[in-house]
């Protein structure tokens, strides 16, 4: 069976202990960011199927890793989060903007 997608590190030795043999290469840049932001899609299309805590847990992976790879601080990306918090708000007032009159 064909995947070409990107799997957790410890994905090959769990189908090795299934008596399978996974077949893996390394990516290169551009390949591993590409592959990156499917799994992103990937995982946020399954969380919209099974809103479950285990699909959004896998999102926060995804995130933490596409962070890692673009050497992006997760202490910046919490202030900018902030900072956007501060100027828009969040979401916890269930706004829905149904249109705009001009």
């Amino acid at each position: 069976m064909k995947f070409n997608k990107l799997v957790r590190d410890k994905i090959p030795e769990i189908i090795k202990s299934n008596g399978e043999n996974p077949i893996t290469h390394i990516a290169d840049e551009e390949e591993y960011n590409e592959a990156l932001m499917n799994k992103l899609h990937e995982e946020v299309t399954e969380f919209l199927e099974d809103p479950s805590l285990e699909e959004l847990a896998d999102i926060i992976e995804v995130l933490n890793a596409i962070c890692a790879f673009k050497n992006i601080d997760l202490t910046k990306l919490e202030e900018v989060q902030e900072r956007k918090f501060e100027e828009c708000g969040g979401f916890e007032e269930d706004i829905i903007l149904d249109e705009v009159e001009r």
